[in-house]
């Protein structure tokens, strides 16, 4: 990989999320070699890719370069690189570019969509949790209304402009509150000869209640502000297949749609050589202890979504949230400091909950804060302050700060361009063998 030799420990990074980029400003200005890996030279403001998805605002504007962040740190390398392995007995990393030595490894490769082992849903089914993913989201979805058009079935018409979203967290009522004002908005304007109030956004959560894990007062609202959006919301159904036409549920509930949309869930991306059934626990997260080592080992690390920390007030780890990584990164960057420098022992983690937010559309958000809860418009602004200030760079922060205006005054999304066109093939998966295996 050529990266130099040194006589500085070498810290190895993977992933160039919120807690790998966290821990690499820690660690960057320090007396010790710090190499980050990851498959993308970008990182990501995942919280907004739904905005990308729908037209709001262009992915440059929630990406940031890497090398960009870190380029005035001397002892900073990245590498653009697919991990493959780990081989702890050698401590080394397989990539595709090939192999590194390392004297500690930090893994913080995030999560990916979870699909619960329905590989008919997988096939057939959009999801959102990459810059590419978002355009061809966006892609799909405007192709979707020009092949409309062109037929004179009101069935095709229908699928067509049908959209169903599976799962109801932050991500999935977010999207369909942008997809309710796309239809409101800016669907009249652009299909005259469409009629476009046939349009229907559908969201469908499994449990009784959606945005789980925010209070009850904020879930209620959510509901509300969707309903009054015109969004069917749908709860106590679970999906349970998709042949890329006709979705089917637990319920006598079926929609026909060309596009599912799958916001249900994630799990961790683990690593080959470190994903042994001892190192993890449900939802393929990696055990760590109070300092975020990996169990059984004192030289490896996971932070963020992939690294579950058990303890009493989080039995089931902590929550799969930016501020999690954001706070173990930073955190893990003071411990690594302390171990290598010998200057006293680690310190335990220790969550400190900032609270939660999700913003439904124009005005429509809810706020959860460890003291205050709130929503409606106060909330909504508070939510584009707390996005806008974690953006990376000024330029985005300008960017995506202009386009919000614009988009409020005009009430147009200007990034509704197919710039590559994206057609999801139809996929039949076979569920008798499916379950039979």
């Amino acid at each position: 990989m050529n990266i130099p030799q040194t006589s500085y420990p070498r810290v190895v990074i993977i992933g160039g999320g919120f807690g790998g980029i966290a821990l690499a400003k820690k660690l960057a200005k320090q007396e010790m070699q710090v190499v980050l890996l990851d498959k993308h030279n970008y990182h990501t403001f995942q919280p907004l890719l739904y905005q990308v998805s729908t037209g709001g605002l262009e992915p440059d504007s929630i990406a940031y370069p890497i090398r960009k962040i870190l380029s005035k740190y001397p002892n900073f390398y990245f590498r653009l690189a697919l991990v493959e392995a780990i081989d702890t007995a050698k401590k080394k990393v397989s990539t595709d570019i090939g192999e590194l030595k390392y004297d500690y490894l930090v893994l913080a490769t995030g999560s990916r969509t979870n699909f619960f082992g329905n590989k008919e849903i997988e096939a057939n089914s959009m999801i959102m949790k990459t810059v590419p993913e978002a355009l061809n989201l966006r892609s799909l979805i405007l192709e979707n209304f020009e092949e409309a058009l062109l037929t004179d079935s009101l069935d095709e018409q229908d699928a067509l402009m049908n959209f169903v979203i599976v799962g109801a967290g932050p991500t999935g009522v977010e999207l369909a509150g942008a997809l309710a004002e796309i239809k409101k908005g800016i669907l009249p304007k652009d299909y005259p000869d469409l009629d476009t109030r046939r349009a229907q956004i559908n969201i469908v959560q499994s449990g009784d209640t959606i945005l789980k894990g925010m209070s009850d007062k904020a879930s209620i609202k959510a509901e509300d502000f969707l309903e009054k959006l015109g969004v069917n919301v749908w709860k106590n159904t679970r999906v349970i297949g998709y042949d890329g036409d006709m979705v089917t549920t637990t319920t006598d509930l079926t929609f026909r749609t060309a596009t599912l949309i799958w916001a249900a869930g994630v799990h961790g991306e683990t690593v080959n050589g470190l994903d042994a059934k001892e190192l993890l626990v449900p939802g393929n997260r990696i055990k760590v202890n109070q300092y975020n080592q990996v169990t059984g080992f004192d030289n490896i690390f996971a932070i963020g979504d992939v690294a579950c920390m058990v303890t009493p007030d989080m039995p089931n780890g902590h929550p799969m949230v930016a501020q999690v990584a954001l706070q173990q990164g930073a955190h893990l960057g003071d411990n690594l400091l302390r171990l290598i420098e010998k200057k006293g022992s680690m310190k335990p983690f220790a969550y400190h909950d900032k609270g939660t937010m999700a913003t439904i559309g124009r005005n429509k958000a809810v706020v959860d804060l460890p003291r205050y809860k709130f929503q409606g418009f106060f909330a909504w602004f508070v939510w584009m302050f707390v996005h806008l200030f974690f953006l990376i760079g000024f330029r985005n922060r300008a960017v995506v700060f202009i386009n919000w205006v614009y988009n409020y005054v005009r009430f147009d999304r200007e990034a509704r361009l197919i710039i590559r066109p994206y057609k999801k093939p139809k996929m039949k998966v076979n569920t008798m063998k499916q379950k039979k295996a």
